[in-house]
């Protein structure tokens, strides 16, 4: 379901759509991008050997409205029993995630968890008031694809930014300035700045793949983790 800007190019639902076609994953991708749960896939990270790093539901939102909080509190719970990996939440629903974690919950935020919410302008910046209202080990904001100037933005109790430009044949370019603006803030407030890609629009507002226009930002590479300083 579509709730900002970000959402108009969803690579995801294009993804979905053409895993729905596959042998492979036919099954399980039998809806499409409609919202469907997958309680048998709860089990998986009790079997990984490694300490790993998951993104959880990468191609969809944990906390859209028709996940309810029951299904919700199962997730947390492999999450509790598996504190040697570390998960990441990300939403562009903050007021169900501080809900579900400072109203239903009522409890701490597990140790191995990062909380990020989706920030792609200035205009969705409640959702990163939201977020530091959520007493959490991590706080993390995406602010991919940037499609507005973030220069102002308040980053007291945010541990990361990722960044980027949009993919696909449909991308919007993003100006060179907004991603240095953002940059300058994270720099300012010693915020690890994690600096993806440029995606579809080169740093020379040429229009190329992805691969060849990759991920440098004035000449560097900015792949900054929680905890790095500048």
């Amino acid at each position: 379901t579509k709730v900002s800007e970000a959402c108009q190019n969803c690579y995801a639902e294009v993804m979905a759509k053409r895993l729905s076609g596959m042998p492979a994953s036919k099954e399980k991708y039998k809806n499409g991008f409609k919202v469907t749960l997958h309680p048998e896939s709860l089990n998986e990270p009790y079997g990984w050997k490694n300490p790993t790093m998951c993104f959880v539901v990468s191609m969809g939102d944990l906390f859209h409205r028709d996940v309810q909080f029951e299904f919700i509190d199962k997730v947390v719970k492999v999450i509790e029993d598996c504190p040697q990996h570390t998960f990441q939440l990300l939403t562009k629903r903050a007021y169900r995630m501080f809900d579900y974690f400072c109203n239903w919950r009522k409890k701490e935020v597990p140790q191995n968890v990062w909380l990020g919410v989706t920030c792609e302008k200035g205009k969705y910046k409640e959702r990163i008031d939201l977020l530091t209202l959520i007493d959490a080990p991590v706080r993390f904001l995406s602010c991919e694809p940037l499609l507005g100037d973030m220069a102002d933005i308040n980053l007291d109790g945010i541990d990361w930014v990722i960044t980027g430009g949009e993919s696909g044949v449909r991308a919007r370019q993003t100006p060179i300035q907004w991603f240095r603006d953002l940059r300058d803030a994270c720099e300012k407030s010693n915020t690890p700045f994690f600096f993806k890609q440029w995606g579809a629009w080169g740093e020379d507002g040429i229009k190329r793949s992805k691969y060849l226009n990759g991920s440098l930002l004035d000449g560097i590479e900015y792949k900054m983790m929680p905890g790095d300083s500048w």
